[in-house]
């Protein structure tokens, strides 16, 4: 699961992942270790633009891009548990490396409700995670949580 829920998300997160508008996805973004911000920081931020204009570094490695979301999300209502669990296929880099000082952090998961035209100022982070690993130039493959990426209770 989530290590945090962004506030602009609470109450909203199910909804999101849902997918609802045409043109919608999930964002999967990496954040550099050095000048990352706390998560009690982290999660007050309201869009993507604002939290990478603070002292949060976006990943720059050869090879690295954000990861874009569409299919095979999954949203499962636990009507007997009262929540609900979201979960999302494992994510893989490709030959992640180069850049100097490219120790992540973080990982957020982001809902970017207009992937034709929209910036990072319209993109709403919902989740981040722990995500510990160096650049090498090997693969890394993220398996966000074996629960899946997020819970609603």
């Amino acid at each position: 699961m989530a290590d945090g829920v962004m506030n602009i998300a609470k109450g909203k997160i199910a909804y999101y992942a849902g997918l609802p508008a045409a043109n919608d996805a999930l964002i999967v973004v990496l954040l550099k270790a050095t000048g990352l911000e706390a998560d009690d920081t982290l999660n007050n931020y309201d869009d993507l633009a604002a939290l990478l204009a603070a002292a949060n570094d976006e990943a720059d490695a050869t090879n690295y891009v954000r990861k874009t979301v569409t299919a095979s999300i999954t949203v499962t209502v636990d009507d007997t548990g009262n929540k609900v669990d979201i979960d999302m296929p494992d994510l893989t880099w490709t030959a992640l490396g180069g850049a100097s000082n490219n120790t992540i952090a973080k990982m957020l998961v982001c809902y970017d409700p207009d992937t034709t035209g929209g910036t990072d100022s319209t993109v709403i982070p919902l989740t981040y995670h722990d995500c510990t690993l160096t650049t090498d130039g090997t693969d890394v493959t993220v398996q966000i949580a074996a629960a899946g990426f997020a819970r609603a209770a």
